[in-house]
Order: structure tokens, then C-alpha cells, then sequence
């Protein structure tokens, strides 16, 4: 070990990649660049960017005024804050009394920002987290000790579902003061909604537990044209400054735009006056032009038509995965099959011995351009404390983000991987 490596290892911890990170690290080992024609990046959980048929038109330009090229405040600007508090209002809240205002919002630069800041808002809490959930849950976890992060396995045998009864179990048994979920579910698909969902906010108020949910996939909904185009615990809440419900969403998957790095956070206003107060030695605060060229894309009418056209556009990608996978013997349980995002989470144990493990599917399917992301990647385990040997070493979650054509790519060479073997 030379001087400098000594000197790194005495002052530096070693800092885990998350699930996507290093796929995509092992992947341009092996020759993949962006938009390589002969490659499949069913991994990367990306959505396509471009226009879409039936959607507004893409935002092709922001204007940047000198005169507020200044710092943004750190809880974002007013009228960013407003218009999505209007938007959740016209959206869920139509008719009832409790309504959002723009201090119950806090904008961030990116969601990871945003769920950074709730992380550092909580106290000396049990956190409730779910088996299988988001690969970067994990070192989020682990980074602010104020809180207990405690693992609660989502039963295989049901699709990784959960009722509100057992909910009630886990938060008893467990003694939790929070939960933090994602929903619609990266990477299983699953969607708590109706009134499963309603049952899980009532079960929290009752509890005095708060509901932290990550709501990034709630415009990938698969179901009739003639459900609604969109889904959110805001429409389950009784009094907006009273129920510890707290929203995470932004523009990354929802509107399409991962590059522009704003989320949004909704929650009672003291709750967003703690999130503010973590955002000001985090991260300073979303970048101000950005916010407020990004306002129209807000208002209800362009956020519907957006969520339509995603559905329609999804669906059959959706569709086409879920179909080809099961026909090559890759399991999708009763109760798997996504209802919501785009990914797919099968089990490999209908598969030829050599790739029956994420990891070995994983490394295989490298040599026939697609890059997957392995399960075990979602066994969120803050710490490495849990020693045994993951339970979700037998599963891939593959992506559907794509285009149709890298999608039909994809599982082409899959079926060509797995009859090589």
C-alpha cells in the first residue's frame, strides 16, 4: 500500500456505489456507451425524453434572467412552491377542506436531494423500510444515525405485497415512528391504491406514525384510459398540517425530464420548515431560473395530458416484457405483474443452472449487450448489518424505460443468451 492509499483509507470510508451505478460501471468495461446501436440498457431506470403522442410539447428552452440568477431560497421559489400546491389541490384535493398551500412545499435539486433532507429532518425513530425497495434507500439509511432504519421483508409469495392489517403488525411490533416506501414500487411495479392506500395513511394517523412516500412513478399507471391519469396519498389526507404524510415527486420520471434535478416535497408546514432548515447546509437549494421556467409545466391540464400519454406509451412496452419474459421462463409471480413505473422484477429459477442468480444473469447478459440490475441490489441493507445471504439473489429488475425498439432489442438477446446456455 503506497503513502497517499494509506493516507485515503486512515481518512476516507470506502463509499458503496448504488444498484445502477455499478451496472453501468461494468457495463462500458465491456464496451457500452450511450446510444450504442447494438446494446440494450434495460437497467438504468431512465424514462425516453422525447416527445410522446397525445403529450404537451417537451420544453425546449429555458430563459435565464439576470435579475434572478441570485440564490433561490433554500425551501425554492414562491411560485414554484404555489403551483404545486395547486397542482396536488386540483388534482386530489378538490372539494375538501384541508387544502396546500405553498408552505407546505419545499423544492430541492433532485429527488435524492429531497429524500436526503427528510432523512436528515428525523428524529431518534424506528424507520419501517420494505424488502424489496430503491437501491440508493440503502446508504441514505445509513448516512444519519438520529434514526433506526428497520427492515420489514415484503412476503415473495404474494408479489412483495403488504395489507394494512399487517402494516399495523409491523408498526406496533416494531414500535415505528416512521415508514418510507416507494409507490408505485421500484422495482416491483406494485401500486398501493384505492382503498388499500387509504388504509395505509389511516392506519399511520392512528398510529401517530409518519408516512414517508416516494411518488416519483406515479404517472406509470397500467390499467383502463378511463382511470384517473395519475395517484397520490395527497387525496387520502384529512388535514394537510396534521397528518404526517409526507410526498416526494418531482420532474425525473414523472414529467421526463431527469436533467433538469427539481423534486418537490409536501408535508405539514412544520415539517417543511425542519426540511428547509436540513436544505441549507445540504444542498443550498434548487437552481433558481430552472424553477421558475419549469412552472407551466405544472399546471393540471399539461400534467394530465403528460400522464395519459405516458400510459399510453408505457402500457404495451409493459405488455411486450412481461409477455416475453414469461415465455422464456422467467418468473413473474401472481400479483408481480407492474402496475405501475417500468420495471420488472422476476424470478430466475425456471432458468438453466449457470443463471439462476441476479448476479451470474447479470453477468451473462453483459456479453450479449444488456445491461440488467441484479436483485440483491434491492435488499436494502443500511450498514451490511444483516449477515445472511439475500433472499433476493434469484431475481433482476429489467427496465421498460427505454424505447420500444432498445426494449424488442433487449429481450431479443435474452432469448439468445438463455438458449446459448
Amino acid at each position: 500500500m503506497t503513502r497517499q492509499e494509506e493516507f485515503i483509507q486512515q481518512n476516507f470510508r470506502p463509499v458503496p456505489k448504488t444498484g445502477v451505478i455499478f451496472v453501468m460501471h461494468e457495463a462500458q468495461k465491456h464496451g457500452y456507451y450511450t446510444g450504442h446501436p447494438e446494446w440494450a440498457n434495460l437497467g438504468q431506470g431512465a424514462p425516453e425524453t422525447h416527445a410522446l403522442e397525445g403529450a404537451p410539447d417537451r420544453l425546449g428552452a429555458l430563459s435565464i434572467d439576470p435579475t434572478v440568477s441570485e440564490y433561490s431560497p433554500v425551501s425554492g421559489a414562491w411560485e414554484l412552491r404555489a403551483a404545486v400546491a395547486e397542482l396536488y389541490n386540483q388534482r386530489y384535493r378538490r372539494g375538501l377542506k384541508s387544502q396546500y398551500t405553498a408552505e407546505n412545499v419545499a423544492i430541492s435539486p433532485g429527488g435524492r436531494s429531497g429524500l436526503t433532507r427528510v432523512a436528515a429532518s428525523l428524529d431518534s425513530v424506528n424507520l419501517g423500510h420494505f424488502l424489496p425497495d430503491y437501491t440508493a434507500y440503502e446508504e441514505l439509511l445509513d448516512l444519519f444515525r438520529a434514526f433506526v432504519p428497520i427492515p420489514i421483508a415484503l412476503p415473495r409469495e404474494s408479489g412483495f405485497q403488504m395489507s394494512s392489517e399487517q402494516l399495523r403488525r409491523e408498526i406496533i411490533g416494531r414500535g415505528l415512528g416512521a415508514i418510507l416506501i416507494s409507490n408505485p414500487c421500484n422495482p416491483t411495479g406494485h401500486v398501493i391504491s384505492g382503498p388499500a392506500l387509504q388504509g395505509w395513511v389511516d392506519t399511520c394517523r392512528e398510529l401517530n406514525c409518519a408516512f414517508i412516500l416516494d411518488e416519483f412513478y406515479a404517472h406509470y399507471l397500467y390499467g383502463s384510459p378511463d382511470d384517473p391519469p395519475s395517484q397520490s396519498a395527497a387525496a387520502c389526507v384529512e388535514d394537510v398540517n396534521k397528518d404526517q404524510v409526507v410526498i416526494i415527486d418531482g420532474l425525473t420520471k414523472n414529467w421526463r425530464y431527469p436533467g433538469l434535478r427539481i423534486s418537490w416535497t409536501l408535508a405539514p408546514k412544520a415539517i417543511i420548515e425542519r426540511i428547509g432548515s436540513a436544505g441549507s447546509f445540504l444542498d443550498g437549494g434548487a437552481t433558481h431560473p430552472v424553477q421558475r421556467g419549469i412552472i407551466p409545466l405544472l399546471g393540471k391540464s399539461w400534467a394530465d395530458r403528460e400522464a395519459r400519454a405516458i400510459r399510453q406509451h408505457f402500457q404495451p412496452k409493459r405488455d411486450l416484457m412481461v409477455q416475453s419474459l414469461t415465455g422464456l421462463g422467467l418468473d413473474l409471480k401472481a400479483g408481480a405483474v407492474p402496475q405501475g413505473a417500468f420495471y420488472c422484477f422476476p424470478e430466475l429459477s425456471g432458468l438453466p443452472e449457470p443463471i439462476r442468480d441476479g448476479m451470474a444473469f447479470f453477468r451473462k447478459a453483459l456479453e450479449f449487450n444488456v445491461i440488467c440490475v441484479p436483485g440483491v441490489f434491492f435488499d436494502v441493507n443500511p450498514g451490511q448489518r444483516r449477515r445472511i445471504p439475500s433472499r433476493l439473489n434469484p431475481y433482476v429488475r429489467l427496465s421498460f424505460g427505454p424505447t420500444l425498439a432498445e426494449v424488442q432489442r433487449g429481450l431479443t438477446q435474452i432469448k439468445a443468451m438463455i438458449e446459448s446456455i
